[in-house]
């Protein structure tokens, strides 16, 4: 997992490069960030959660690999979109995407299916985090084909990845993240996430095909699923009180749940045009990037030494998680700065609290397994 995580840091890297140089079109860009960095990433983060979501084995060898095969498709469509290759190399790029995400798609329900008792019900979110992902590719072929209807393709290829990829990938690991972050159990985590389920489901799909046909269903259906993420972090304030504030992987995880609400909560009064693309950095500021950011301050760790008992594994966690409270900050000043317009401070805020978060990172990883 190491060398997708390495693919996806320098990706994020090199999209807020891009749009502080204003090289590039904002189609191309974002793709930087989504198709070589984020959807690999969360790839990853499914191929380490269902073993144990489903309690079978490690992921065989081909399955670790498809990240790697998605970040070449995503490198593959940034550089078709930035002119250097014929614009039909899209639909090439799309169709590995697509068979990527179909064969883990197999392979969650086939664990789902062999798990040693009732698997737990988060596997669910990531199965239907990756059809909607198949859904998006076939809008994007939409856009492709029918170029009457371009901007209603594209409307609903967006909602997809972003509310259905991130969005429902998001809202199945969180419940399982943050408490494992606070060393603290959640009884009724696998209730919320059963329950929660089918209706998150159901929202994001009318929520990005209201997008294109209903503005209002759209908008109805954003606020049904801001409902639930609501719940989250009621719930882990409730439940945890202080300590949510008080460890740093936590604290970003926190904020990026109240991240994706307020967007949501924001969306309709930004449907189109430069609001729209406004909202979507407003999106990545105070949602995406401190997800990402909460969920590697757990997760590479393990990562970087698998096995129990590794202090140095400690050691690193430790070091990714202090200075949370500036990193957490300068995402929610980036992402208020864009908000009122002052797009060059919010880049540069955003692109501080990456930087620190990634330099901490390369530091880390140079210690000796040894470390006590």
């Amino acid at each position: 997992m190491l060398p997708v995580v390495a693919i996806t840091l320098a990706a994020l890297l090199a999209t807020l490069g891009c749009s502080v140089a204003g090289v590039g079109t904002p189609a191309a860009v974002a793709h930087i960030a989504l198709a070589i960095g984020i959807l690999p990433l969360i790839m990853a983060a499914m191929i380490h959660f269902v073993p144990v979501l489903t309690r079978s084995g490690e992921a065989p060898a081909v399955i670790r690999r498809l990240p790697l095969i998605a970040q070449a498709a995503g490198g593959l469509l940034v550089v078709t979109l930035f002119g250097s290759l014929p614009y039909a190399t899209v639909a090439l790029a799309a169709a590995v995407d697509g068979l990527v995400a179909a064969f883990l798609f197999g392979w969650i329900v086939d664990r789902a299916r062999r798990a040693l008792g009732p698997a737990h019900p988060g596997w669910r979110w990531y199965a239907a985090a990756l059809a909607l992902l198949l859904l998006a590719l076939a809008a994007a072929a939409g856009m492709a084909l029918d170029g009457a209807r371009w901007p209603l393709w594209r409307l609903i290829h967006l909602h997809l990845n972003l509310l259905g990829l991130i969005g429902l990938a998001a809202l199945g690991t969180l419940p399982l993240l943050l408490p494992t972050a606070l060393n603290r159990p959640d009884p009724g985590v696998a209730l919320w996430l059963r329950r929660a389920w089918w209706p998150a489901l159901a929202a994001v799909v009318l929520i990005a095909f209201g997008s294109a046909a209903a503005p209002w269903l759209a908008a109805a259906s954003g606020g049904l699923l801001a409902l639930f993420v609501a719940t989250l972090p009621y719930r882990w304030l409730r439940q945890y009180g202080r300590a949510c504030l008080a460890d740093g992987a936590a604290l970003k995880l926190l904020l990026a749940s109240f991240g994706l609400l307020f967007c949501l909560l924001l969306a309709p009064l930004h449907a189109d045009g430069q609001g729209g693309r406004r909202l979507l950095a407003v999106w990545a500021m105070l949602f995406l990037l401190p997800l990402v950011s909460g969920a590697l301050s757990q997760l590479l760790p393990v990562w970087r030494w698998p096995g129990a008992g590794l202090p140095v594994r400690d050691k690193l966690r430790a070091s990714l998680k202090s200075g949370a409270r500036v990193r957490a900050a300068l995402f929610v000043g980036g992402g208020g700065l864009m908000l009122a317009g002052f797009d060059a401070a919010g880049l540069a805020c955003t692109a501080l609290a990456l930087l620190d978060f990634v330099l901490r990172i390369a530091k880390g990883m140079r210690l000796p397994r040894s470390t006590r």
